[in-house]
């Protein structure tokens, strides 16, 4: 049996009979070029190996960002299922032990498919990917009605920024827009000097969000990840930082998010609250209340 059948077959067969644990964490930004796949892939990577299962969904597939950075070549997307062309089973690529790509569309080609019974069909064939206990989606820039489909059908919305000028004030309307549809999104500031820098920007944010846009709003600075060349290196090379660069500081910080985010999956789990799972998830984005 090759290895991306082993994988494949390790995913599938550990299928929970009733589903419904997974998170659904969706990445964006306010604009492009502030690490926001970088962090989606490593955040993914560290929380596949604390031993959750975890998806990884590009979201921004023109760009193939993910592709290029797990150095695979995904052939079929989310949109093959839609159209019956393809199953889940066909287009998931394992990764790692624990961790799987799961090719997605930006959106425009899934808003066009509304007939129940392909959306029916479709949601049969996601009961594939109902064990696993992290499904990060990494979306595209900007504040698109395709990316707030997507932030709207996540359980969790991280807003990534950096210290750029520009990329704060896009940072603030991109909460600003998400603050219509979700009271509560968390952020994590890249390419900072140290935490104290990302402290001080995220304080920004929320001081002027909170002036403009009610108290109502929750926004949680989920962690600060500190700017090294090596970073931008890892990239290029197509590795991931915190696998072949752990011990640098970004590596640390990244580590840092990752845990945060599995420490609150455990927590609700033992509140005994339950995730939105997979079927959740597709039936928000295809428009299927």
């Amino acid at each position: 049996m090759s290895t991306q059948a082993k994988g494949l077959e390790a995913l599938v067969d550990s299928r929970q009979p009733n589903g419904g644990s997974t998170r659904v964490v969706a990445i964006t930004s306010g604009k492009g070029g502030v690490g926001k796949s970088t962090l989606s892939a490593n955040i993914a990577y560290v929380l596949s190996q604390k031993g959750f299962k975890v998806g990884i969904m590009d979201a921004d597939i023109g760009l193939a960002n993910l592709d290029v950075m797990f150095n695979v070549r995904a052939e079929k997307n989310i949109l093959h299922v839609l159209k019956g062309e393809a199953t889940f089973e066909e287009i998931i690529v394992p990764l790692e032990e624990n961790l799987w790509l799961i090719p997605g569309e930006s959106g425009d080609e899934i808003l066009k498919f509304s007939d129940a019974t392909i959306v029916s069909r479709f949601l049969d064939e996601a009961q594939t990917l109902e064990n696993l206990d992290f499904l990060i989606i990494d979306t595209g820039a900007g504040i698109g009605d395709t990316i707030q489909m997507f932030l709207r059908a996540a359980d969790d919305v991280i807003v990534v920024t950096v210290p750029d000028p520009a990329a704060i004030t896009d940072a603030y309307a991109m909460v600003k827009v998400i603050s219509k549809i979700r009271d509560r999104i968390k952020m994590v500031v890249n390419q900072v000097k140290n935490a104290k820098e990302g402290q001080k920007i995220f304080d920004t944010i929320q001081k002027v969000a909170s002036g403009n846009i009610g108290g109502e709003l929750e926004l949680e600075l989920l962690g600060t990840v500190r700017s090294d060349a090596y970073v931008a290196r890892s990239v290029k090379q197509r590795v991931l930082v915190c696998k072949e660069l752990a011990n640098i500081g970004p590596a640390g910080d990244i580590e840092a998010v990752a845990t945060q985010l599995g420490s609150k999956k455990e927590h609700k789990m033992l509140e005994g609250q339950k995730e939105s799972g997979i079927g959740t998830f597709f039936k928000r984005l295809l428009g299927q209340f």
